[in-house]
């Protein structure tokens, strides 16, 4: 049977990403208390049920601690579990939170303490997740919008098991690096297709822009380089029992050179692992 665990920030899309996994036929459970999850896991397996998403956040705060060996366990019953971990900047749950009105789970209830409260509940929310966080895929939604996060948690689950997955992202600095990311490169010293009034328009994904970019020396050897660091040292995270592997190219825009090398590096690098590609910037549009 197949689990795909979600957890993560209050307010970071939970709810968004359980119903995309609803409408991808996933029975779904929210908020299960952390020590049912065995026990249900294995009724749901008696009842031939093959697909569950259960969403579980820091309102079982107590029992945190519980879940990492936990789900060890249930891997080592034979369930596939998928984990992942919607995160986003404290500057944007603030902001969703104001624009709610909802209290935070952790927030104190003395109306008073107001915004102080809630920056100190979002903080401590970090501190009680982050071993859920180091074990999951993380998906950073503070500049996504739902359909956006509903299409990578689509495409997340409906990828094929593997012991490594990895996560190409191209994206533009001027909106911030993404908090997803594990490596990051910045390739803004590299030409840029924005000032040939040809190309403004399109994107990496085009050929015109493509054929601009890659007779460069410097887009190809930059391209090579991140290509050797990636074949040196993802045998080594492999083999450290990593899951998933984010790298994120970012330029000034997120239009053209960011996403022409993460078409290229998906396509080099997709021949040996599980690979899949996000356009932060084109997939907003």
């Amino acid at each position: 049977m197949e689990i795909v665990l979600i957890t993560g920030m209050s307010g970071s899309g939970k709810s968004v990403a359980l119903h995309a996994l609803e409408d991808a036929g996933f029975y779904c459970v929210d908020n299960l208390p952390p020590e049912l999850l065995i026990p249900f896991a294995e009724l749901e397996r008696d009842q031939k049920e093959e697909r569950v998403a259960i969403a579980i956040d820091v309102r079982s705060a107590a029992s945190l601690p519980l879940m990492p060996g936990q789900l060890e366990v249930l891997r080592n019953l034979g369930f596939k579990v998928t984990s992942i971990y919607l995160d986003a900047g404290s500057d944007t749950l603030l902001r969703r939170y104001s624009e709610t009105r909802r209290r935070h789970p952790l927030s104190g209830r003395n109306a008073a303490e107001g915004q102080r409260a809630l920056t100190e509940s979002i903080e401590y929310e970090r501190e009680l997740l982050s071993r859920l966080r180091e074990n999951a895929h993380v998906i950073d939604t503070s500049l996504l919008r739902a359909a956006q996060l509903q299409s990578y948690v689509k495409s997340l689950v409906s990828s094929p098991a593997a012991k490594l997955t990895l996560v190409f992202e191209s994206f533009a600095f001027k909106r911030g690096i993404p908090l997803d990311a594990d490596y990051v490169f910045d390739v803004r010293m590299l030409p840029n297709p924005h000032y040939e009034s040809a190309l403004r328009s399109l994107s990496g994904k085009d050929e015109p822009v493509q054929k601009f970019l890659e007779t460069d020396a410097e887009v190809n050897l930059m391209q090579s380089q991140i290509e050797s660091f990636l074949d040196q040292w993802l045998p080594a995270l492999e083999k450290d029992h990593r899951n998933y592997i984010t790298v994120a190219i970012g330029c000034t825009g997120g239009q053209h050179r960011s996403v022409y090398l993460v078409e290229k590096l998906s396509q080099r690098f997709g021949a040996h692992w599980l690979t899949l590609k996000r356009h932060r910037e084109l997939d907003s549009k």
